[in-house]
């Protein structure tokens, strides 16, 4: 194992195997001992895009909201948000997934007239972005949403970024990547699957091929094409296994490009960058 792979396994805190049940729990109890901790706040908002990631952390979110409600005289809740862009291409599978939450409340808000609007008056001051770029429009536009209805509901917004997301950065910037809680920190890909199987989740919803889906002009690209590498390699670097060559370069290529995403803002005191 290289220097790297050691500080990577280290900085994003993943285990070579897990407890399902045991990971669950201390998940659970960590979402339930934050909203007590700040008690101004009545629950959390996820977005919920029919995928494994915000399936699993959706599922923990509404666990660990009943479970507070149980005892509690304060009534606490989890909103499940579906922010499509027009129409969204695997909108059962998104069915399917709330049906296996059972969010406390769902609340719909379609995206693409604030993002088609956004794109316009970039153009009209002379900027024309590329469909990439309008990817991460969509990404942000999501995130600004599920702000609005926590401020207005009073409830913290869940982010669903895991170490096989956050070693390549393949998050978008102040989009998915913005949240106030990371419950599934410190889990792969696989290990995630391994969470939503002992939680009874359909499997179609964690087997499914994960796609952003961002692209207007690549709609539904899987993941694995876009980075250029698979989730079982990233999962078994994550793990302290051998990979190939070119996956572990690869890998490695992706987390040294995208250090800037898993850090606050510069500053004139910080060195990581150099």
């Amino acid at each position: 194992m290289s220097s790297l792979q050691s500080t990577v396994i280290a900085e994003l805190k993943v285990q070579p195997a897990i407890d399902p049940k045991e990971e669950i729990r201390k998940r659970i109890n960590f979402l339930k001992e934050y909203l007590l901790k700040n008690s101004f706040a009545t629950g959390y908002v996820l977005g919920i895009s029919g995928g494994q990631d915000s399936t699993l952390a959706s599922k923990l979110a509404q666990l660990a909201i009943n479970e507070l409600n149980e005892t509690s005289d304060k009534k606490y809740q989890f909103i499940g948000v579906r922010l499509p862009y027009g129409e969204q291409f695997d909108e059962e599978d998104c069915q399917d997934a709330i049906d296996f939450v059972k969010p406390s409340k769902v609340i719909t808000v379609n995206i693409k007239k604030a993002v088609d609007a956004s794109v316009q008056s970039l153009s009209d001051a002379g900027i024309t972005i590329s469909d990439f770029l309008k990817g991460n429009e969509k990404a942000r536009e999501r995130m600004k949403v599920q702000y609005s209805i926590g401020g207005t509901e009073n409830c913290f917004v869940i982010g669903t970024d895991h170490a096989s997301e956050a070693v390549t950065g393949f998050f978008t910037k102040h989009g998915d990547g913005a949240c106030d809680l990371i419950p599934l920190y410190g889990l792969n890909k696989r290990q995630g699957k391994q969470l939503l199987k002992e939680l009874g989740c359909p499997e179609h919803l964690y087997n499914k091929k994960p796609t952003a889906d961002l692209e207007d002009n690549k709609p539904a690209l899987p993941d694995e094409e876009a980075l250029g590498v698979t989730y079982e390699a990233i999962d078994d670097y994550l793990e302290g296994k051998q990979v190939s060559d070119n996956d572990n370069a690869r890998i490695e290529e992706l987390y040294l490009k995208s250090r800037h995403k898993r850090h606050e803002a510069v500053s004139v005191f910080d060195d990581w960058w150099k």
